[in-house]
């Protein structure tokens, strides 16, 4: 591995750390307001959902570090192992316990992780692409997330509503971290270009609501079934759109893409799996 992909890697591991942290934090901070008062008010007021907050915050400003050095495709799909800090920090401060299965299934997922790394040796993008091939994969994006919304509003079930809540926060920090990258580029060229980017206030809409929507799942149900939702659907998310728009690549052909393909598949169905697993043993606890 040369410099730059050493310091890729790195920066994103303690990203993904910060990002657990911060998501531990938020979610019991979230899980102690009472359903029907005010939710925003109720973490404002909380020491605990500001502290994840500074978590949150050294987490991504670890990860544009990280985009600095590497591709969006080798970054978020590192930002996975946040699952291996959060679910056991969680479940011990809830005086819970791992259980084998839950453990050998987000083993099963880094594996995943680490095997699409290595086998798609992703290549960075360009981050300059105009808006209109933006467009289409955006669109795309964006009704996936309002599917996501609408069935995490609707559905009664604690586990189900987190888990669709989760994925719809994911996925627009997906977003944000595929802007993220040109945002950045732009500070170089003065504050009018800043103002004047669409990056810049896509990036602020999407985070914001990211965040919204995810203190939303916070509160419905268990931190094992709404951060395996956010924490998968933000590197596909963000890998969509480096593929679609930013022309990133994957280094391999043939068998390779067949085995990059089903590593995917298996991050997938580990994640829904894990949420699974963990909320069956974690929905009784009050």
């Amino acid at each position: 591995m040369t410099n730059h992909e050493i310091a890729t890697v790195v920066c994103a591991l303690i990203a993904a750390m910060l990002i657990a942290l911060g998501a531990v934090a938020q979610q019991r901070a979230a899980a102690a307001v009472p359903a029907g008062t005010s939710l925003l008010g109720g973490l404002l007021r909380s020491p605990r959902w500001w502290s994840g907050i500074v978590g949150d915050g050294g987490g991504y400003a670890m990860q544009v570090l990280a985009l600095a050095f590497g591709a969006v495709l080798v970054v978020q799909p590192i930002l996975v192992t946040a699952l291996v800090f959060a679910l056991p920090l969680s479940a011990r401060l809830n005086g819970q316990r791992i259980t084998a299965r839950a453990a050998t299934i987000a083993l099963i997922l880094v594996a995943a992780l680490a095997l699409f790394l290595i086998v798609g040796n992703p290549t960075a993008g360009e981050d300059t692409a105009p808006f209109r091939e933006w467009l289409a994969p955006l669109a795309i994006l964006l009704g996936v997330i309002v599917a996501a919304t609408v069935t995490g509003l609707i559905v009664s079930h604690r586990s189900g509503k987190a888990l669709a809540l989760g994925l719809a926060g994911g996925a627009l920090f997906g977003i944000a971290a595929a802007l993220t990258d040109r945002v950045v580029t732009l500070f170089g060229d003065g504050i009018g270009a800043i103002l004047g980017g669409w990056q810049t206030w896509t990036l602020v809409a999407a985070g914001l609501l990211g965040v919204y929507l995810q203190q939303r799942a916070f509160q419905a149900g268990p931190l094992s079934a709404s951060l395996p939702a956010a924490t998968i659907a933000e590197p596909l998310a963000a890998a969509f759109l480096g593929l679609t728009a930013l022309d990133e690549q994957l280094r391999t052909s043939g068998f390779g893409l067949v085995v990059v393909g089903a590593c995917v598949a298996v991050m997938c169905a580990a994640t829904v799996a894990l949420c699974h697993t963990r909320a069956v043993t974690a929905e009784p606890t009050p």
